[in-house]
């Protein structure tokens, strides 16, 4: 165990100094605050040469309200870490160990091989405050096995919510292994991270296509509203398969080109379907209920308010959208169950003869945690695909190419709902209507997000809502 020094005087202390650099990090979600933060837990992993301080804050900043518990991880050291000065948070004098270099530890080599260790199952972290997902528990099976120690690791650069760390790992016998990624959860909440339980599940069912899940970290810590104990997953290691692109991109190239994409899109139709299925076998289905029905007519009136508010024009399809909105209580809804949540292009990879990889099971990050681990219909993830086709065509004209793109997205949008009712069956009538509620109340979200933040890219969403709205319009 860590030496503790009781008595010990720190200037500046860990929190005033974890204050003046969160505000800089893109993970913080109180951009305007100046946070106000509160320790409501907390635990720390052993270096073996006791060199280094691998300690974990959990904070509450209290500058929102609700309050927002934010897991830090930081470093401490003798001496600075050569080459990690873009992630040195400060220094610190402590009355007994003199000054000590803080960073923050995803950086640090020593954090990170602790980290995985514990995950791994052979390393120590301070139980009292810390418990371990093992590989066998995160997996259930061999599939999801993974064993050695981290030879090198980096940070993932780009990350809005989270911090990923790739791990290059060494085998037991010393030789090469399977790379690794582990994921910190910058963001906490009560309760199992979807991302942690969804792949998990999958990885059980045997799926590939889904990065294999190897294990995760729990941890625990005191309510910033009364208290009481909460717990909730910290981190979570994958597989890392590296040198691959996204299906963006890879669906960008295609329509600048006006090259063929059906067959692509096609594929990734199956693939989706072949995940909601494992899913649904691996966590259960739910019934519907008049609650599930109404929790949607309210949330295509209230995404269709705030997109008018921003973008009056779209006042005069108000009756429209409320016919729609209001046809989602009378048509029949399959089963709920668990799914993505936040299904895009960005979301998969195009694994070379592996074919499409899943990722990201995390559901919409600002969405609070309750939200995001209730059944849903799977239709929602498949519009939020069908909106992606149409954002990369979307993309190509608006970057002037002479290319135009429309008919590329409605053949990719055909091509991958043919893939998915291979799997899943033909859809009848109600659920087609019921994939294009979904498909608008996702476009009308997206005229919020635009409005506000990429006001040229407009175009995108107001052209769906329109075509959306329209009877003879295709889903």
């Amino acid at each position: 165990m860590a030496i503790i020094h009781k008595g010990a005087t720190i200037v500046p202390t860990k929190t005033e100094m974890v204050t003046s650099w969160m505000p800089q990090q893109r993970w913080y979600h109180g951009k305007g605050h100046v946070p106000e933060l509160r320790r409501v837990g907390g635990f720390r992993l052993e270096d073996p040469d006791g060199e280094v301080g691998c300690e974990t804050l959990l904070l509450a900043d209290e500058a929102v309200t609700p309050a927002v518990v934010y897991q830090v991880p930081l470093t401490y050291r003798g001496a600075p870490l050569e080459g990690a000065e873009h992630a040195l948070i400060g220094t610190m004098e402590h009355s007994v160990l003199g000054t000590r270099w803080v960073y923050d530890a995803p950086h640090d080599p020593v954090y990170v091989s602790q980290l995985m260790a514990v995950i791994l199952g052979s390393g120590l972290s301070d139980e009292a405050q810390a418990s371990v997902g093992s590989n066998e528990r995160a997996s259930g099976s061999s599939t999801g096995h993974a064993a050695g120690s981290v030879a090198s690791s980096s940070v993932l650069s780009g990350e809005q919510s989270n911090t990923s760390i790739i791990c290059r790992m060494s085998a037991p016998d010393g030789g090469p292994a399977e790379p690794l990624i582990v994921k910190v959860f910058r963001t906490v909440q009560d309760g199992d991270n979807p991302d942690v339980v969804v792949q998990s599940a999958l990885t059980r069912e045997g799926s590939d296509r889904v990065p294999m899940a190897v294990g995760h970290l729990d941890g625990a810590w005191d309510s910033p509203v009364d208290g009481a104990p909460q717990h909730g997953h910290l981190a979570f290691a994958q597989e890392f398969i590296p040198g691959v692109e996204d299906a963006w991109r890879v669906a960008l190239v295609a329509a600048a080109s006006g090259t063929d994409f059906t067959a692509r899109a096609r594929d990734l139709g199956v693939v989706t379907a072949q995940i909601h299925t494992a899913l649904a076998h691996a966590l259960g289905t739910s019934e519907v209920t008049p609650e599930s029905r109404d929790a949607l007519v309210t949330s295509m009136r209230q995404r269709y308010a705030a997109a008018a508010a921003l973008v009056p024009e779209l006042s005069a399809h108000s009756a429209a959208v409320e016919r729609i909105a209001q046809s989602v209580r009378d048509v029949h809804w399959p089963p709920l169950q668990r799914i993505h949540g936040d299904y895009h292009l960005g979301q998969v990879l195009d694994v070379p003869e592996r074919g499409w990889v899943a990722l990201d099971f995390e559901g919409e990050p600002l969405r609070p945690l309750a939200e995001r681990t209730q059944p849903d219909l799977t239709a929602r993830d498949v519009a939020g695909m069908l909106r992606s086709f149409d954002y990369a065509a979307g993309s190509v004209a608006l970057a002037q190419s002479p290319v135009d793109a429309t008919a590329w997205a409605a053949a990719c949008r055909e091509a991958f709902l043919d893939g998915y009712a291979s799997v899943a069956g033909t859809p009848d009538v109600d659920a087609v209507a019921l994939t294009r509620a979904l498909e608008l109340d996702k476009a009308l979200y997206e005229v919020v997000y635009e409005a506000r933040n990429r006001p040229s890219w407009l175009p995108i969403p107001l052209g769906a809502v329109e075509r959306l709205i329209t009877p003879e319009g295709t889903p």
